[in-house]
């Protein structure tokens, strides 16, 4: 797999395989370019194709809230720099406070903490960010109801990032905003009692070359044939 970033087609749409694709759309943090806008053609573009994801009892009850007013952006920001406030106080939950045990695989957690920190202090300027939301709520009404009704969502959210890299722009799925659900809903006009957030991503083009698969469990540390087996 070649480390340089390939042209893109006469459509602007990076000519990866499917398995680039998958293997390569990481989460992105310390190369978001904070100089280029973002078109919303291109946003629109992004949404269309994650509309063609799988859709539970073919109800299309995803919604994208796509941020891009230099104010809203800012203040929409600076919530997620509270949010990550309280998630770094999580011990154990903080991706700074987990150790690997392993020296290669601590090494790696600490460059993603430092690119995570990165991230939150940057949040307010990113050219733009998608907020991932779904109709209806579900707390308190099990486990069924609650998949059912993210189930909503996450298929076409998570399309929604490969298109975007498809298209050259670099994303990064977070849920520490949630820590502050109902003043995001206040300031984005998000009916609380009748919308749930599911994610918020920023998106921006992205600085240096293309990306590559980073290091992951051997598939049968992660596999349970048949049944559950400690």
């Amino acid at each position: 797999m070649s480390s340089e970033q390939p042209a893109f087609d006469a459509d602007g749409v990076l000519p990866l395989s499917g398995l680039e694709l998958l293997t390569t759309t990481r989460a992105v943090r310390k190369r978001l370019d904070l100089t280029r806008p973002v078109s919303d053609d291109v946003l629109r573009e992004c949404v269309r194709i994650a509309l063609q994801a799988p859709a539970p009892s073919n109800q299309i009850s995803v919604r994208f809230v796509v941020v891009t007013d230099p104010e809203v952006r800012r203040k929409l920001g600076e919530l997620y720099q509270a949010g990550y406030g309280v998630y770094r106080q999580l011990d154990g939950i903080y991706i700074g406070s987990i150790a690997k045990g392993d020296e290669t695989e601590q090494a790696q957690q600490e460059r993603t903490t430092v690119s995570a920190d990165h991230l939150a202090e940057i949040m307010p300027e990113v050219p733009a960010i998608v907020v991932g939301c779904v109709m209806g709520r579900s707390e308190d009404l099990g486990a069924w109801v609650t998949a059912s009704v993210l189930g909503g969502a996450m298929p076409a959210l998570w399309s929604f990032m490969l298109a975007a890299r498809l298209h050259g722009l670099g994303t990064c799925w977070t849920s520490v905003h949630l820590q502050q659900e109902q003043a995001v809903a206040e300031l984005l006009g998000i009916p609380f009692d009748a919308v749930t957030q599911v994610m918020l991503t920023p998106v921006a083009h992205y600085t240096g070359e293309t990306f590559k698969p980073v290091d992951r469990p051997d598939p049968d540390t992660v596999i349970h044939w048949n049944r559950w087996q400690d």
